[in-house]
């Protein structure tokens, strides 16, 4: 996707085009899936606050740099876990957002923050 196309998207669409592995995507009509290489994937809550995607995502790389930086079985597996804490708040794993109202969503990102260390 390039700049441009970014930039005509709505701010939640743009910013999850920016989130990670699924850079180029397209997402569709319903807003649910992003569409890569005809793989379908959960995208993030468009209800997330800016600041509160933000930590959840920074909590996401550093997650994911200690997978690859872990040099035992139980770092990887800790890593792992903070990944699927912060896929889980940003609502790409779990309970679909769609299917939750707002204090499910809301309970689910501060969940996750919190489990974080924020």
């Amino acid at each position: 996707m390039t700049r441009r196309e970014r930039e005509d998207l709505p701010a939640p669409q743009r910013s999850q085009a920016r989130a990670g592995p699924l850079q180029g995507g397209r997402l569709t009509g319903d807003g649910r899936w992003i569409v890569v290489d005809g793989r379908r994937w959960r995208a993030a809550d468009p209800s997330l606050p800016d600041d509160v995607r933000a930590r959840l995502l920074s909590h996401l790389g550093a997650a994911r740099s200690a997978v690859r930086t872990a040099t035992d079985p139980a770092e990887v597996r800790a890593a792992r876990d903070r990944v699927q804490l912060a896929k889980t708040g940003l609502g790409e794993r779990g309970p679909a957002w769609w299917d939750q109202d707002d204090d499910a969503r809301r309970a689910r990102w501060e969940a996750a923050l919190e489990a974080l260390g924020g």
